[in-house]
C-alpha cells in the first residue's frame, strides 16, 4: 500500500511485515525517516529531521545552507551543492560545471510496475504491486529525476529505481546516476557482503562497521567473482533468526557499487547502483535514462527471513514464470570427461551411458565449432567442426533424440579468438584502444556488441546453430573481463556509455534469442559464478555456480550463493575425484547430496566409472527427482554453516504448507571423542507430528567403535512433533569418516 498524507506532506509505503517513510522538510526537500517493522501510524516522526536544531533548514538560516546539505538525510543524494557524502547522482553541464540540487515537484501513484525499457527487472501487475513515482527536478539544469518505488502486496520489498529526463535547453552529462540509497542511524552495525574469486565466489563476509565505509564493487565489466552486487546491514546481534537486517540487491550484470558509509554525526547512508567509475552518459535535451532495479527487504527475524523473501521475491517476480514449478532436467557435461577431446562417436558413448543411467540430456560443451582444439582458436566461428561432429550437428542431435534424450549445446557469443574466421574478416570487431594491442586472456578478446553490425553477425550465427538442430539446452558462457574498452563506432564524448551498453546488448542477444526459441532451457555461465546476479536471472532460470566442482569447497559457495538467490537457480554438478580443482576425495554419495541443493547433473564420465559408484546414479537421479520440487519452491534455511563450525553443514527445506521437508547433513571433518550433534530444525508446523527418517547409506556410525549401519539398520527416527523437532532438535549420530553427508525426510502425519 503507498499513502501520501497531505497535511504532513508523508509518504508511507507498507508491505505486510514493513513500513517505508519519508517526508518533505520545507515542501522542499525530500528525506527518509523510516525503513522497518510495519508501522500503524507516522504522525510525528518528521521531527526526526531535526529542523528544530542547528543549522535548521534553509529556509530558517540561508547562511548555513552548506550544513543543513551535508547533514540532512536525503531520500536521493546528489554532488556539488553541499552533500559531502556518497552521492547517488552527479551532473555536468553544458560548460563542465559539476552541481546539481534536487527539489520536489509532484508525485503519482500508479498500479502495477513502471517497466524500465532494455533491462531486467522485477514482474508485476496490478493485483500483486503498486508504484509510486516521486518527480524531482533542477530547474537551474532542467533534470527531471523520477524516483520509482514498486510495493508488492504480499512480500516485504520495495524495489528502486530512478528515470533521469533532460527537459532543459542545453546537453547535460550523467557522471552518476545510482539506483537507489538506504538511510539509517544504528548505534552500532555490521556489514555483509560476498566476496570471492574464480573457485571461491559469494563467500559470506561480515564486519563491523563504525566509522568510515565499508564497499563492494566491479570494475571488470561483469558483476564478477570478487564482489556480489548485494549489501545488507545487519544489528550486531543478528544471526539465521534473531535480529534486523536491511538488504540490498541490484538486478544488473555489469560494474556497479554498494556502499555503506558512516558519516560524521554516526548515520548510515548506503547507496547502490552501476559504478560511477569509466560512466559518463551524455544527454541531449529531450533525452532520458533509466537506472537499474535495486530490490530493499527487511527482516526482524534475522537472516533467514530476509533469504527467503528474495527467493520468493526472484522465483515469482524475475525468473520467468514456467520454472517455478518446471522440472529441470538431469544432465552429463562432457567438459571435465574430454575437454576439447571427442568426436560424434565419444558423444554417442556418453548418451547410451546416461540413458542407461536414467539422465535427461546430454551437454556438448566447448570444441565443437570452428577448428577448435584447444582454447587458442575459433572464438566466433559458431558453425560446425564436421572432422569431430561427422555428418554435422543434426545427425548427431537426431541420434541422442531417439535414445530418448535432449540435447544441449556450449556457446561463447562474446568472444572472439584472432585465429578465427570472424576475426580475419573483421578485426575492427573487438573492443581496443586506438595505438594499443588489446591484451589478451585465455587468448580471446571481447567482441564490441555496442555495434549493430558486430550483434547481428554474432546473433546471426548463433540462430543459426540452434536452429538446424533441435537443441534444448543453451549454456552461454564468458570466459573474461573487459579491458581496452573502447569502440571505433562510438561519437566523440560517448565511449563512456560503452560498459553499460554493452550489458544492455548481452541482455538483448539472451531477449532476442529466448523469443526465437520460447522452449530454450539456458544457463548462465562466465568462469563459473562470475556473472551470477539478478539481471541474468530475468533471462536465465539457472546459472552455473562455480567451476570449482569440488563438494566441499562448494558448502560454503553455495551457502553464499542461496542467501540471496534461489536454491534452484544454481547450476551443481555430481564430479570426478579426486576433483579436478582441489584433488580431494569425496565419497560419490555425498556429491550428490551437495549437488542436489541445486539444478543437479553429472560432470564426468559416466562411459567409465567405478562400477559400484555407476550402480548408484539411478537411485541419485530418482532422489534428485524427489526431491527438487521442495527446494525450487520451498522455504530455505540455513541450519549450521562450515564456514563458522569449522565440522559441519546443514540446510533444510521445507514446502510452504510445512508438509513435507528434507534437511541435509554434512560432516566435513570427523573427531574423535565427539558426541551426536544436536541439530534444531526450523520452518515445521510446531503443533503437527511428523515421522521423521534418514537415509544412512554410504555413511559408517560410530558406536563402542565402529558400526555399519547398512540396509538392513532402521532409519525411522519415528513420529516426532514439530516444536520438538525446532526447539529440542534431534541428535544427529557420529558418523565415521571425513565428508559424509546425511539427508532427512520430515513428512507430516
Amino acid at each position: 500500500m503507498i499513502q501520501y498524507y497531505e497535511d504532513r506532506q508523508t509518504f508511507h509505503l507498507t508491505t505486510p511485515n514493513t513500513s517505508y517513510v519519508m517526508a518533505l522538510a520545507d515542501g522542499v526537500w525530500l528525506g527518509h525517516l523510516y525503513y522497518g517493522a510495519k508501522l500503524h501510524d507516522t504522525a510525528g516522526m518528521e521531527q526526526a529531521f531535526r529542523l528544530n536544531e542547528f543549522p535548521f533548514s534553509p529556509a530558517v538560516n540561508e547562511r548555513d545552507k552548506v550544513r543543513f546539505m551535508q547533514m540532512f538525510p536525503f531520500e536521493y543524494s546528489f554532488l556539488g551543492t553541499g552533500d559531502y557524502r556518497e552521492p547517488c547522482l552527479s551532473v555536468e553541464n553544458a560548460h563542465g560545471m559539476t552541481g546539481v540540487e534536487l527539489t520536489y515537484r509532484s508525485h503519482e501513484i500508479l498500479p502495477g510496475k513502471v517497466v524500465p525499457d532494455g533491462l531486467p527487472h522485477t514482474r508485476g501487475c496490478g493485483e500483486c504491486c503498486d508504484t509510486l513515482d516521486v518527480l524531482l527536478e533542477d530547474r537551474v539544469l532542467g533534470l527531471e529525476v523520477h524516483l520509482l518505488y514498486t510495493v508488492y502486496k504480499d512480500l516485504d520489498v520495495i524495489v528502486k529505481s530512478v528515470r533521469v529526463v533532460n527537459r532543459g535547453d542545453e546537453p547535460v552529462v550523467l557522471k552518476r546516476v545510482l539506483s537507489g540509497q538506504l538511510n539509517l542511524e544504528p548505534d552500532r552495525c555490521d556489514v555483509l557482503t560476498l566476496h570471492g574469486s574464480w573457485g571461491r565466489e559469494r563467500t559470506i563476509t561480515r564486519q563491523s562497521l563504525k566509522t568510515g565505509a565499508v564497499s563492494a564493487e566491479s570494475l571488470r565489466g561483469v558483476s564478477s567473482a570478487e564482489d556480489s552486487p548485494f549489501l545488507a546491514i545487519l544489528t550486531p546481534n543478528a544471526d539465521q533468526t534473531t535480529g534486523e537486517v536491511w538488504g540490498m540487491s541490484l538486478v544488473y550484470s555489469g560494474n556497479f557499487l554498494a556502499k555503506a558509509q558512516i558519516d560524521q554525526i554516526g548515520r548510515l547512508r548506503c547507496v547502490m547502483g552501476i559504478h560511477p567509475e569509466n560512466f559518463a552518459w551524455p544527454m541531449t535535451p529531450g533525452e532520458e535514462f533509466q537506472s537499474p532495479e535495486v530490490c530493499l527487504v527487511y527482516s526482524n527475524e534475522g537472516l533467514g527471513k530476509m533469504t527467503r523473501t528474495y527467493h520468493d521475491l526472484y522465483r515469482n517476480h524475475l525468473i520467468e514464470k514456467r520454472w517455478l514449478t518446471q522440472d529441470r532436467p538431469v544432465l552429463v557435461n562432457n567438459w571435465e570427461a574430454t575437454m576439447m577431446d571427442f568426436d560424434t562417436d565419444v558423444l554417442i558413448g556418453f548418451a547410451k551411458a546416461a540413458k542407461e543411467s536414467g539422465i535427461d540430456m546430454l551437454v556438448m560443451d566447448d570444441g565443437w565449432f570452428g577448428h577448435r582444439d584447444d582454447d587458442t582458436s575459433s572464438l566466433g566461428d559458431w558453425f560446425v567442426n564436421e572432422k569431430k561432429l561427422k555428418g554435422g550437428l543434426k545427425k548427431l542431435v537426431d541420434a541422442v533424440n531417439d535414445m530418448g534424450l535432449k540435447f544441449g549445446i556450449w556457446v561463447e557469443p562474446e568472444m572472439v579468438c584472432e585465429d578465427s574466421e570472424l576475426f580475419r574478416a573483421h578485426p575492427d570487431w573487438r573492443f581496443s584502444l586506438p595505438g594499443r594491442k588489446p591484451g589478451a586472456l585465455r587468448q580471446q578478446y571481447v567482441l564490441d556488441l555496442t555495434r549493430q553490425e558486430v550483434w547481428d553477425g554474432v546473433y546471426n550465427q548463433i540462430h543459426d546453430t540452434l536452429a538446424s538442430a533441435n537443441i534444448a539446452y543453451v549454456k552461454w558462457d564468458m570466459n573474461r573481463y573487459l579491458a581496452d574498452v573502447g569502440s571505433l563506432e562510438a561519437e566523440p564524448g560517448c565511449q563512456g556509455q560503452l560498459l553499460h551498453r554493452y550489458v544492455l546488448a548481452v541482455y538483448r542477444m539472451q531477449e532476442r534469442l529466448l523469443k526465437d526459441f520460447p522452449d530454450l532451457l539456458l544457463e548462465n555461465c562466465s568462469s563459473g559464478g562470475a556473472r551470477y546476479d539478478a539481471g541474468m536471472l530475468f533471462y536465465s532460470p539457472q546459472i552455473w555456480t562455480s567451476d570449482d566442482t569440488d563438494a566441499i569447497e562448494r558448502l560454503s559457495i553455495q551457502e553464499g550463493t542461496a542467501l540471496v538467490f534461489p536454491m534452484s537457480t544454481m547450476g551443481a554438478h555430481v564430479s570426478v575425484c579426486p576433483n579436478q580443482q582441489t584433488g580431494r576425495e569425496v565419497p560419490f554419495n555425498t556429491r550428490a547430496k551437495v549437488a542436489m541443493a541445486g539444478t543437479f547433473g553429472y560432470e564426468m564420465d559416466v562411459r567409465n566409472m567405478k562400477p559400484e559408484e555407476k550402480a548408484q546414479i539411478p537411485g541419485q537421479v530418482a532422489l534428485f527427482r524427489k526431491i527438487h520440487p521442495v527446494v525450487r519452491e520451498g522455504d530455505y534455511y540455513r541450519i549450521a554453516s562450515f564456514r563458522e563450525n569449522h565440522h559441519s553443514d546443514c540446510w533444510m527445506v521445507v514446502t510452504k504448507d510445512r508438509a513435507l521437508a528434507y534437511m541435509t547433513y554434512v560432516q566435513v571433518l570427523a573427531a574423535p571423542n565427539r558426541p551426536g550433534v544436536r541439530v534444531r530444525m526450523q520452518g515445521l508446523d510446531p503443533e503437527a507430528c511428523y515421522e521423521v527418517s534418514c537415509d544412512y547409506e554410504g555413511s559408517m556410525a560410530a558406536h563402542n567403535g565402529e558400526m555399519s549401519l547398512g540396509p538392513q539398520s532402521s532409519k525411522k527416527l519415528g513420529r516426532l512433533n514439530g516444536d520438538m523437532l525446532m526447539k529440542h532438535g534431534i541428535i544427529v549420530p557420529r558418523v565415521r569418516g571425513d565428508y559424509q553427508a546425511l539427508l532427512y525426510e520430515v513428512r507430516k502425519v
